[in-house]
This record gives C-alpha cells, structure tokens and sequence, in this order.
C-alpha cells in the first residue's frame, strides 16, 4: 500500500457530524476494505466558511480505493495526492481528545 493525503474541504458542519462520520470510516475501513485502505490520522481544520474540514492520512492500495471507501462512507474522496516523502522535525503535540459538541 502507498501512503496518501486526502483532503476533505468544508465536509461537516460541526465536531459531532465529523465523529459520526469518523466512527463509519474507521468500520467501513476495518471491516469492509481491510486489505484496501488502513486510516491512520487525521488533521480537523476550521474552514473560512465556518465548517470543519480534514486532512487526513491514509495507506492505500490505489486511488480507486481511497474513492470506494469516501463513497462508501458518504464524505468526499476526490482530492487525494500519493505521499513523495515524509519530514517529520518534531512529533504531534499531544492534545486531549475532541469532545462531541
């Protein structure tokens, strides 16, 4: 599988329609498409819009995968670039976990 980033601009309206969301993807992912696609993080952005958007960090056997999963899903799944490298200067700052709103 190859490393992926997939941008999901503006696709909730709020934290607790992206767990739901997040919650699907992960089933889908687990159950459905194990040798397929495999989630391992994501970035929540707050869009100019006032809506939640990710970033977010898949494995992936293709672009058809990542597209399959995304419908499957409900949530968008067009835009995608395969990783070139990754850079890592310092690790993720640890955060407490998002609640629901």
């Amino acid at each position: 599988m190859e490393l992926y980033v997939i941008r999901r601009p503006s696709a909730w309206a709020n934290m607790g329609e992206l767990e739901l969301a997040g919650a699907t993807s992960a089933r889908i992912g687990d159950e459905q498409m194990p040798d397929r696609v495999r989630w391992i993080r994501s970035y929540v952005v707050h869009e100019a819009d006032g809506r939640i958007g990710t970033f977010c960090i898949y494995e992936a056997r293709d672009g058809d995968s990542i597209r399959e999963h995304a419908r499957c899903v409900g949530m968008p799944g067009e835009e995608f670039y395969k990783v070139a490298a990754t850079v890592v200067v310092r690790g993720d700052p640890v955060e407490p976990p998002i609640a629901a709103e």
